[in-house]
């Protein structure tokens, strides 16, 4: 005689099958499946209170709240950000050690501050998961300089080569490169001069001993407003909302030059696929939030929410344009 399995028969069986699938499946899929079940790091590989830590944390604290699990930021200095990159690019790659980093996870490597035997490859050694967001800078000369327009400004350093100091916080910074860059693609030559810092640089422009300078909105602007100083163009493809009447490189006479900071987050290579979209939707919620904006727009930045895809093709091609201009221009910190 048929006798069917009853309900709670049935229960007790599927469960039991269900247990015996689940000691067959690979340890890292069931892990997978219950991420994150643990705190995460974020690793940021410069000092706090710099504007990478300060968006770092507050994107941690936000992914906490949607993770539903902590995200604990720790700084790891070192080698203008190497230290702390190399150590996340040897993470296992399980979605619990990620890396928030900026610009100079590009040009840090490419510029040979530390041994080149350990320095990581940007394009390969770690996975991208997403931008944040990306700031423009501004051109600036002292207003002793006899230059009103970029244009006058390049027909001066033509005119007189070798007449136009700029300073920078250090060798391979944005502010640096970016003078390099400009030297480069407006085929002038100026003469760049390294400090320790950016603030000893602002010190001796406002005094005269310095004629130009690639700087963030946050460290020239009250200054430009003040009339202490005269802003030429901003290195954005657009113009910058907190000085919409400021030209683009390319509206200014320099086509083809384009200079951003950026942040954004990666991790260590091979994130499985599941993990790395859950990371990229809720950094992408996250950008569209207006406190994730106006944070943002206090160092003239605006977010870059998209795809790893994006934020990999924006590596690939800051790499090989970096290695040309340090090429070109023959730089090392060694």
């Amino acid at each position: 005689m048929h006798h069917p399995i009853s309900l709670s028969r049935r229960a007790v069986f599927a469960a039991g099958v269900s247990a015996v699938a689940a000691a067959l499946l690979p340890k890292q899929a069931r892990a997978r499946a219950s991420w994150p079940d643990k705190p995460i790091k974020m690793i940021v590989p410069f000092g706090p209170g710099a504007s990478t830590d300060t968006i770092a944390r507050y994107i941690a604290g936000k992914l906490s709240q949607r993770l539903d699990q902590q995200v604990v930021v720790e700084n790891k200095v070192g080698a203008g950000g190497i230290v702390g990159t190399n150590f996340v690019a040897l993470q296992p790659a399980d979605g619990y050690t990620l890396l928030f980093q900026s610009s100079p996870y590009v040009t840090a490597p490419l510029m040979g501050g530390a041994s080149k035997k350990h320095v990581y490859d940007p394009t390969k050694d770690l996975q991208a998961v997403g931008m944040v967001g990306a700031a423009p800078f501004m051109i600036v000369v002292g207003n002793e300089v006899q230059a009103k327009s970029l244009r006058e400004l390049i027909n001066l350093a033509r005119t007189k080569p070798h007449s136009i100091n700029y300073g920078s916080s250090g060798v391979g910074t944005f502010n640096h490169l970016g003078g390099e860059l400009l030297g480069i693609t407006a085929n002038i030559k100026l003469v760049h001069v390294p400090y320790t810092g950016f603030g000893p640089v602002m010190t001796d422009f406002l005094g005269g001993r310095l004629q130009m300078l690639v700087a963030t909105f946050p460290a020239a602007l009250s200054y430009v407003r003040a009339g202490k100083i005269r802003a030429l163009a901003v290195t954005g493809a657009q113009r910058s909302p907190l000085m919409p009447e400021l030209p683009t490189m390319s509206e200014a006479g320099v086509p083809g030059y384009e200079l951003e900071g950026w942040w954004g987050l990666l991790s260590p290579p091979g994130l499985p696929a599941s993990i790395l979209k859950r990371l990229n939707d809720e950094l992408n919620a996250i950008l569209a939030m207006p406190d994730t904006i106006k944070l943002l727009a206090h160092d003239g930045a605006t977010p870059r929410p998209g795809s790893p895809e994006h934020f990999t093709n924006l590596i690939r091609r800051e790499d090989a344009r970096w290695r040309k201009v340090i090429h070109d221009a023959q730089l090392s910190t060694e």
